[in-house]
């Protein structure tokens, strides 16, 4: 059967949902484990070896995001889908931030619906008929039919980009990112995210949309639920593709081509190898530079202009390695002269809504 062999934790404290859910998946050939809140979850978490996980989020005692950060926590590797009816766009904006893999909104009219996410999630040792590439697609439907809304709810779409946003300082063992985004209007026409990736590397990009309108906000959600998606690949063996900005940015322009967005992305991608310091940096378009920081100043790396992401006949992003010194910082700016005398002040505050300084910014990656 479809779903033969696997073990599926389905945590729902509605009880009609609930047994007709499990009913489903149990005809469908899996094995269902049911807990109706999410302490009982996470009990039967620790105590199962657990294929996928099925979470509502409005539950007592526990909540699913509480839940499904602790199960993170234990085992990164499991995935999870979420399943709410309730406060749809914070929802998908606080379990694509946990690293969710979908998200489906109540009621679920077709209940093979949830087969198919479940597929899309799996790795090929237990899907061996659905590729890789089916996978993606079908992530991406999905993602879009819940988020379409963002296009015309300035609102909606100032809210959900705002909370994607990390903080201003991000603190990982061996490393510490800083940066400043300034937006004079409601959605901010940039973003810039970061990731450690295992225990050897760490990720960072900024990216810069056109047009300059509420599709920023659905950019940002794509473009970070399309990283996530190959984190999740890579922690299962399946891909090395988030560490490799070459390969990374042409699979992001395959991707935001066939959104239907009609948008265009600058974007800077660089991954940074932590035992020897040696960067990987990928760059589309011509807005947005990477820099190295030490005690001279600025100094520009040398990465020819490329055409941006989201162009159908899209040719290839510039690439440059470097092995860093000690003393060095990595750094992405926008190109207002203000951007870069600010950075180089050491003039950090996150996202900011500020109209006398020009919509931009700068982030900064230092040891």
């Amino acid at each position: 059967m479809a779903l033969k062999e696997l073990v599926i934790l389905l945590v729902e404290d509605d009880p009609v949902f609930r047994t007709i859910v499990a009913s489903f998946l149990d005809s469908r050939g899996a094995t269902v484990l049911e807990a109706d809140d999410g302490e009982q979850g996470l009990d039967k978490f620790k105590e199962y070896a657990i294929d996928i996980v099925l979470a509502d989020l409005s539950m007592p005692i526990m909540g699913g995001l509480v839940m499904l950060k602790k199960m993170s926590e234990i085992n990164p590797s499991v995935p999870s889908i979420v399943i709410s009816g309730n406060q749809v766009m914070a929802d998908v904006v606080e379990a694509l931030r946990i690293g969710a893999s979908d998200y489906l909104v109540k009621p679920v009219a077709d209940l093979f619906l949830i087969e198919n996410a479940i597929k899309q999630c799996l790795d090929e040792r237990h899907m061996k008929d659905v590729h890789l590439e089916d996978l993606e697609e079908l992530s991406y439907q999905e993602l879009q039919d819940n988020l379409a809304v963002l296009e015309q709810n300035a609102e909606a779409a100032k809210s959900v980009q705002q909370q994607l946003f990390p903080p201003s300082q991000i603190n990982y063992p061996t490393a510490k990112i800083d940066y400043s985004l300034f937006k004079a209007d409601e959605v901010s026409a940039y973003f810039i995210d970061t990731v450690n990736v295992g225990d050897k590397h760490l990720v960072m990009y900024m990216a810069h949309f056109h047009p300059q309108d509420n599709r920023a906000a659905f950019g940002s959600v794509l473009l970070k639920s399309f990283v996530n998606q190959k984190l999740k690949l890579f922690r299962d063996g399946s891909t090395l593709a988030i560490i490799e900005p070459y390969n990374m940015l042409c699979y992001l322009n395959e991707r935001m081509t066939k959104s239907g967005l009609d948008i265009f992305i600058d974007i800077v991608y660089i991954v940074v190898e932590l035992t020897q310091y040696r960067a990987s940096i990928a760059q589309a378009g011509h807005g947005l530079r990477c820099y190295i920081r030490n005690s001279e100043g600025l100094t520009p790396l040398a990465l020819p202009d490329s055409l941006q992401l989201g162009i159908l006949d899209w040719g290839q992003p510039s690439s440059q390695f470097r092995t860093l010194l000690p003393e060095e910082k990595l750094c992405i700016c926008s190109s207002a002269v203000e951007h870069k005398h600010m950075l180089l002040e050491d003039h950090f505050s996150g996202l900011t809504y500020d109209t006398q300084i020009p919509s931009g910014g700068y982030v900064q990656l230092s040891f």
